[in-house]
């Protein structure tokens, strides 16, 4: 297997921090969409030309954050894109007929918004910040959003959120090494914490940057500053009709495969997962049949050494019928690969 670099995308002029494929394009003959977001403080709207296959810059949203934009996500529809930034804000953009307008600010985060997520049915936003706290806010009609919960439960600065992909269960790490489970278990918007994964139940040692599902969603791959990858497990992903909760356990870790701090980790469809780290690398891992009684369930498949030329921030697969990786990195480049055999 080689991974096949198709086309580096310039045009961001600082560190890119993220990127996110439009969940609504790469199907249906409509083309491949992302978002990517830098410490310029702009994202950009990328788009693939259907005929040549080429990536080209099809907006630029800008004079809205007055810092670095840090994270972005596309509703499941596709049609909102949320960006969060160092301004301690959350943007809220349309696409209204290839435009993109700003159509809803969110306040609240006391500083530095790191990351942004949806849940699968877009009824809900999560957002965290370096000012320790979770923000659950609820998607009313005309773009409006209320908060309807601030979750306290981590003693540091929360790296990501992610929701669960079929189930309203939300998953957080941070800078205090733990992965927090968080669920509603009533209907009353009553946020609870019904889980912490930490160095007791054979957690990370160090902070966590982030995580990801697989398509079924009964494992979770995390990677953190301690250089490993841990994957983890849960026999049901459905919340048991009485409040019940299936528990995360630890699978396995995969160590020794970067040398320095593993920043994202992306799970694709086809059972793929991809690391991007401060070693520039990106490395590819997926199910080892063949693996030994007590020994991690995963192989390396493939390793790209200097995929970058500077530290790999966030990798992501694509939708659509052939998955494409896009990397970003503190070289304000976006690198769009293909993996062929």
């Amino acid at each position: 297997m080689e991974l096949k670099e198709i086309q580096r995308l310039e045009g961001h002029t600082d560190k890119v921090w993220s990127l996110d494929w439009n969940p609504a394009t790469g199907h249906a003959g409509i083309p491949l969409v992302f978002a990517s977001c830098s410490g310029d403080k702009t994202v950009r709207i990328w788009e693939q030309n259907l005929s040549s296959g080429l990536w080209a810059c099809k907006a630029v949203l800008e004079e809205t954050h007055t810092r670095t934009v840090r994270s972005c996500a596309w509703s499941p529809s596709g049609k909102l894109l949320a960006t969060g930034s160092f301004d301690a804000t959350t943007a809220i953009w349309e696409n209204v007929g290839g435009d993109f307008e700003c159509v809803s600010t969110l306040e609240g985060h006391e500083n530095e918004v790191k990351s942004v997520c949806w849940n699968a049915s877009g009824t809900l936003l999560a957002t965290c910040s370096r000012d320790k706290s979770v923000w659950i806010w609820e998607v009313l009609p005309g773009n409006e959003f209320e908060c309807v919960s601030v979750l306290q439960g981590h003693a540091q600065d929360v790296k990501m959120v992610k929701w669960h992909p079929t189930e309203d269960i939300l998953f957080s790490c941070s800078y205090d090494n733990n992965i927090k489970v968080w669920a509603d278990e009533g209907d009353s918007d009553d946020w609870q914490c019904v889980q912490t994964l930490g160095v007791p139940n054979n957690g990370h040692t160090s902070t966590v940057w982030a995580l990801s599902f697989n398509a079924s969603g009964d494992r979770m791959v995390s990677c953190s500053d301690d250089l490993t990858v841990k994957v983890w497990g849960t026999e049901n992903t459905e919340i048991q009709s009485g409040g019940g909760f299936a528990p995360w356990r630890h699978l396995c870790t995969l160590t020794g495969y970067h040398d320095r701090t593993i920043f994202s980790v992306h799970w694709s469809r086809e059972g793929i997962f991809a690391s991007g780290a401060a070693d520039d690398a990106i490395r590819l891992f997926v199910d080892d049949n063949e693996s030994q009684v007590g020994g991690p369930l995963y192989k390396l498949l493939l390793k790209k050494e200097k995929a970058h030329d500077m530290d790999v921030n966030f990798v992501q697969w694509s939708p659509g019928e052939k998955p494409l990786l896009a990397s970003a990195s503190d070289d304000g480049t976006i690198k769009v690969w293909e993996l062929i055999s």
